[in-house]
């Protein structure tokens, strides 16, 4: 089923839609165990799950399309595959698509995907749109596309950037994921500029439960979010005591959803670190809204 499907499923339930993302696991110990990971995480009824896509590596050995199958054909969830385009050129992009194919697999979620030095950068994408385009043009998948509540970190500004993601819709983009974020408040800022600039896609909030202080800081400096100073005060006063910080991140991170469910917002997307445990406290704590 495609992803539109489904946001036009659950909009006529009145609920939002839930999704989780997983990335495949890097030391080999690790894969040979995900299947216990998706049976833990699809045995809490996700709408869909996106499976990350590292820079480098063909389809062929890609883990990838192999967990999205398994996700689809094992447990009966909704994969998307994430398709990141800076270090890949055109052919290389045809070959996962026709993968993708052969897996029975339609959604994909385009991104541009960050610079790795270790990895060689190919020219035939700058940007996202280039890559939605691309892959409209090659078969019948639904394409996703990413959003930044507080702005890309390489934007000149946020008019610049809300400029193109409506780019990235127009050119095929039929629904949005966010970047993490820790205010609310800046996310329904950024979803009402959406609405007026035109851009009318389902947009889901993007979720990360905090559950350690070494985790929290490299993500922000990878996306930038801001830290709101309720959150500070939760980092400050638990960072010494792991199984508090745990569970006062996992707090915060469903008085977070609660809220946004309470607004009316399109969907929810946790990005659960591969962690089942993680997923199903949240799950639970909001069951009754969802």
């Amino acid at each position: 089923m495609k992803v539109t499907e489904i946001f036009k499923t659950k909009k006529k339930e009145g609920k939002p839609v839930l999704s989780f993302e997983i990335f495949p696991p890097k030391k080999e110990e690790a894969l040979k165990n995900i299947d216990a990971t998706l049976e833990r995480l699809c045995d809490l009824h996700p709408d869909f799950i996106s499976v990350t896509f590292g820079a480098g590596g063909s389809a062929a050995n890609n883990q990838t399309v192999e967990i999205a199958r398994k996700i689809k054909n094992n447990y009966g969830v909704e994969p998307i595959v994430h398709l990141t385009c800076l270090h890949y050129g055109k052919e290389e992009i045809g070959e996962i698509l026709k993968a993708l194919k052969e897996a029975e697999i339609e959604n994909v979620l385009a991104l541009r995907g960050d610079i790795n030095p270790n990895v060689p950068m190919k020219h035939d994408f700058r940007y996202a749109n280039e890559l939605v385009t691309y892959i409209k043009e090659q078969g019948e998948f639904h394409i996703s596309g990413a959003c930044y509540p507080e702005t890309h970190l390489e934007a000149p500004d946020a008019i610049s950037d809300i400029h193109n993601l409506k780019k990235k819709v127009d050119a095929g983009a039929g629904h949005l994921v966010s970047q993490l974020f820790f205010d609310n408040e800046a996310f329904y800022r950024f979803y009402e500029k959406t609405r007026i600039a035109g851009i009318d896609v389902p947009i889901e909030a993007g979720i990360m439960p905090v559950t350690n202080r070494a985790q929290i800081e490299r993500m922000v400096n990878i996306c930038g979010a801001t830290l709101p100073k309720k959150f500070e005060r939760i980092l400050h006063k638990y960072e010494n005591n792991k199984e508090a910080l745990f569970d006062a991140g996992l707090a915060y991170a469903i008085n977070q959803i609660v809220d946004l469910i309470a607004n009316d917002v399109d969907g929810i997307h946790i990005f659960t670190m591969n962690n089942p445990k993680v997923a199903g406290r949240i799950c639970d704590g909001i069951k009754n809204l969802i």
